[in-house]
């Protein structure tokens, strides 16, 4: 056994030892070394895409995170399930297979393969015996059965809808997919398409969506987040007749029915099916072109509110149902503007530039008239004041509501509404039903077959999984056309159920469609008959911990609320909400580098010279934080830096940086630091000059009580501890790692006073961060077993109270020393020290008050 400190050695030893003991492995309920008495921890990661490049040292931030805690609640004596798997369906794949020519499947299994060995290098304690792929048939059976769920239950159909269309990759992408009108993914351009598409009915569960909110501890950022995207709004429908034609009215959806009487133009969006009546002739022209500009913007553009507002008069006009038709505010102009989205409320809004700051900026750009009709509270300014009133006041100039407050104003005008057949009161969502195909090959195929009667129905249950078919071309069509659609053979089969003629559906589900319920597999993952144990599902219930980036608060993580409220409904999960806690891990960036003109230069462009960096064209770079990337080429590989430092400094490096919900910059230069921490221990048990494993005094127990330096160890040990132990609660690994790092240099300078106790409790505490060695100093302190399932170290709170404390003494509110003190030293004791403190400074001088803190300050006031 060498003394020395050996990290890949160590390491390596010690990774295959877990495999091969199965260290991390949780039983299930039923099985014969399940324990029920203990209690039970489910903390999960939002488990990777496998891209190609493996991970970068960003990724394994939030894994590490977990990775800690799962330790500590192994060691807090919980039932832990701790698994990893893989979301491996999705376009980058097959726009790989397309350029190379290889099969989707087999470079994501390389991918995979890739992964682990990362995950596996970095020390994290995954139950590897649960792995998962949601490309594999046996999950994607199960995935497809849960659809199956939601056709039965009249929550999956098809839908002509107006869609994101990607031209380069030749497929449909869900609004949330789409950033300023190009893909998130490879950011290509992409226009709006009619196209029959199958969708999920997320819009029945939005109010669920909501006010389930409240049952999870979730950052309130993130609740906010999803509130804001369901767009839940309370009001009123209104009927606005059309000026010289008998169509339909025009139907408005408003939460502020009572401004009516202030409404001075409508906007309709322009996909507005009544737009093209509503337009003159003269204003014709001048509206269509507008509608093909607006057709390129994609709803985030439209919507910003940063924008200048744009819009066409249409040349028509709506009557104000509650005014006479004599009345001059009666007959209102109809304007198209793309501001206004065909997919919220009606598609269409009264503005009441007085009370609306979006109507009130449009109506100052086209000179549009502007009426108060709420009055603000005594002291708030209004339109006499030159501001927008957009709160609850008293209603003036509208007829029968004058003189009342804006909520009993609201019941009148929709009563009004309601006895005149003008209206009624609405409740609105700003959340769409999820678009729920993607014409491309590497997703799960659709449990559905078409019959040629026209009907569709699914696949019976027993004859899942539909797999996909082998294909060497998965170029997209150029029409748009899913690539299954050449997969003859297999589009063309007979309808289990009644033995007809059938086809398959040949769209393919979104990559989201296998991260809905990871979490329930997990349970019990590799069960052939169901998709989960009811038994499996009671016991681990909601995921208690779930770490993951706050880029999919509004995707994943509604997606996965909205199946699992389904799944309840079905009686198949027994909590309303997947997610008990969310955690968000912040982006590890990197240092970059920009040009005089704003460009970020790649890292191979920059020159350093005398401490200043410069691009090649010897122009000055200013030194800036920014996001790892390939283009900039500041990705730095896990890999390398354990090679060069270790997995244990590695990880103690990621958490020391700084809080873990914080972004931070990743630092080369730090990385040595937490190496030397580890040196440091390590010649703290072991001496690298001798022969034995361990230093001889850590063989034997402590004998008699402590005193003096182990006295003094003790109670460091103590605080660095009780730092450990708040870290756990707020994340921040940091502090925690600082307090074992004090106590290390502490017991440096009295290596012969720590005790066997203090050791052992220091290697339990540096476990979960630096696991590899501290399984290595669990060993050599004479323990056969691993520490992972160890009891965390007790905190002894008697050992926090000083017996002496430093006091600070001052004269007239300067320091002028400093004096140790019995911690429960009386008044008078710490007078007479201070007093002998400072006998020079008070010589000659009258002491007219004595101030005294006790145990931290005395302060004599002289003259």
């Amino acid at each position: 056994m060498s003394n020395a400190y050996d990290p890949r050695a160590i390491e390596t030893q010690w990774q295959a030892r877990w495999a091969a003991e199965r260290t991390f492995r949780t039983p299930n309920p039923g099985e014969a070394d399940f324990d029920p008495a203990k209690p039970k921890y489910y903390i999960l990661d939002m488990f990777p895409y496998p891209s190609g490049a493996g991970l970068h040292v960003g990724h394994p931030m939030g894994y590490l995170g977990s990775d800690i805690v799962a330790r500590r609640k192994r060691m807090d004596g919980c039932n832990v399930l701790h698994p990893m798997g893989y979301d491996a369906f999705g376009l980058p794949a097959e726009q790989y297979a397309i350029q190379t020519g290889k099969h989707p499947r087999e470079t994501t299994e390389a991918n995979i393969a890739t992964f682990r060995r990362q995950l596996q290098m970095i020390g994290l304690s995954y139950d590897w015996d649960r792995e998962l792929s949601t490309c594999d048939p046996a999950y994607y059976r199960w995935t497809q059965w849960i659809f199956a769920r939601l056709y039965d239950r009249g929550l999956a159909y098809q839908a002509e809808v107006p869609v994101w269309w990607c031209e380069e990759l030749k497929t449909v992408l869900a609004n949330e997919e789409v950033i300023n009108g190009r893909s998130e993914r490879g950011d290509h351009p992409c226009e709006r398409r009619p196209l029959k598409q199958w969708m999920l009915k997320i819009t029945a569960y939005a109010d669920r969506l909501i006010d389930d909110l409240d049952l999870v501890d979730w950052p309130e950022s993130v609740k906010t987040m999803q509130r804001e995207w369901i767009g839940r709004s309370h009001g009123a429908e209104i009927a606005f007749p059309i000026q010289g034609t008998v169509v339909e009215p025009l139907i408005v959806f408003t939460t502020r029915p009572d401004t009516v009487f202030g409404a001075t133009f409508m906007v309709v969006a322009p996909e507005h099916p009544l737009l093209a009546k509503l337009t003159s002739d003269a204003q014709r022209a001048e509206v269509e072109a507008y509608v093909r500009r607006a057709a390129l913007k994609s709803d985030l553009e439209r919507t910003d509110l940063a924008k200048g507002k744009t819009g066409v008069f249409t040349g028509g006009y709506c009557l104000n149902p509650l005014l006479p038709p004599d009345d001059e505010r009666a007959r209102i102009p109809v304007y198209v503007a793309d501001y206004v989205l065909a997919s919220y409320g009606t598609g269409a809004i009264m503005a009441v530039p007085g009370h609306d700051e979006r109507d009130h900026e449009y109506a100052e750009t086209y000179g549009l008239k502007i009426v108060e009709v709420v009055r603000p509270p005594a002291g708030t300014p209004g339109l006499a004041d030159g501001v927008c009133f957009t709160g609850d006041g008293t209603a003036v100039n509208s007829g029968p509501l004058d003189g009342l407050a804006t909520p009993e104003a609201k019941r009148k005008v929709i009563a009004l509404l309601e006895s005149g057949g003008h209206g009624a009161a609405k409740t609105t969502y700003r959340l769409r039903d999820w678009l729920f195909s993607r014409q491309r090959y590497w997703g799960e195929p659709f449990p559905v077959l078409h019959l040629e009667d026209g009907r569709t129905v699914r696949v019976p249950d027993d004859a899942l999984p539909v797999e996909l078919p082998e294909m060497k071309d998965f170029t997209p069509s150029e029409d748009g056309s899913a690539p299954l659609n050449r997969a003859t053979d297999w589009v063309a089969t007979k309808d289990p159920t009644s033995g007809r003629s059938a086809l398959r559906e040949t769209d393919t589900m979104p990559g989201w469609a296998g991260s809905c319920w990871y979490y329930l597999r997990f349970m019990d993952p590799h069960n052939a008959g169901a998709a989960w144990a009811p038994d499996a599902e009671r016991y681990w219930g909601q995921v208690d911990l779930y770490v993951g980036g706050v880029e999919h608060a509004v995707l994943h993580l509604l997606y996965a609320r909205f199946w699992h409220k389904v799944l309840f409904d079905e009686g198949l999960v027994s909590s309303p909400e997947p997610f008990k806690r969310l955690f968000n891990q912040g982006m590890l960036t990197a240092f970059a580098y920009k040009d005089p003109t704003g460009r970020l230069v790649p890292s191979d462009e920059v020159e350093e010279r005398d401490g200043k960096a410069f691009g090649k064209d010897g122009a000055p770079l200013e030194q800036v934080i920014a996001k790892m990337s390939k283009s900039l080429r500041n990705v730095v590989n896990p890999d390398s830096v354990i090679e060069e430092y270790g997995c244990d400094t590695f990880r103690l490096y990621e958490m020391f940086m700084g809080p873990l919900a914080e972004s931070k910059p990743w630092n080369p230069r730090d990385v040595p630091g937490c190496r030397r921490f580890l040196d440091r221990l390590w010649r703290l048990f072991v001496d690298a000059d001798g022969a034995e494993p361990l230093r001889p005094h850590l063989l034997r127990e402590h004998a008699g009580p402590l005193e003096g330096d182990a006295l003094h160890l003790e109670r460091e040990l103590n605080k660095a501890l009780k730092r450990l132990d708040d870290s756990f609660g707020a994340f921040n690994f940091n502090t925690g790692i600082a307090g074992m790092m004090s106590f290390v240099n502490e017991a440096t300078k009295r290596t012969a006073a720590l005790t066997r106790s203090q050791a052992e409790r220091l290697v339990l505490m540096l476990s979960p961060f630096a696991p590899h060695v501290a399984e290595e100093l669990w060993q050599r302190l004479g323990h056969a077993g691993s520490l992972a399932h160890a009891a965390w170290p007790r905190l002894r709170e008697e050992f926090l109270v000083e017996d002496e404390v430093e006091v600070v003494v001052q004269v007239l509110g300067k320091l002028r020393g400093r004096v140790k003190a019995p911690a429960a030293a009386s008044q008078d004791e710490l007078l007479e020290l201070a007093r002998a403190t400072v006998s020079e400074q008070l010589a000659g001088k009258r002491v007219v008050k004595e101030i005294v803190v006790p145990g931290k300050l005395v302060n004599f006031v002289v003259r």
